[in-house]
């Protein structure tokens, strides 16, 4: 059950951050560029992810919309201390 929950957590903003990209139009708005939501997919998917679903065609990004972006971030910290306490505890047996 852990696996398919870190697996869940580890594939599931990339292929939702993936979908969006390709089927709408709110990613390229949001981003300026293709290269910040290219690294966001690889690196940080949460984190781009909330950008994207924080961010508002008049203002971008504000107010309460930064705490989004923090909780996705703090979602990708998460994501991968986990991975890391699973590969520390392993080798302890």
């Amino acid at each position: 059950m852990c696996c398919l929950a870190l697996t869940a957590g580890f594939l599931g903003p990339r292929v939702a951050l993936f979908i969006w990209w390709v089927f709408g139009n709110k990613v390229d708005v949001a981003f300026e560029t293709w290269v910040w939501p290219l690294l966001g997919l690889i690196f940080l998917p949460w984190t781009t992810l909330a950008y994207v679903v924080a961010w508002g065609p008049l203002n971008g990004v504000s107010g309460v919309g930064w705490l989004v972006v923090a909780l996705g971030f703090a979602a990708d910290i998460a994501t991968y201390s986990a991975r890391s306490a699973k590969n520390r505890y392993r080798t302890a047996y």
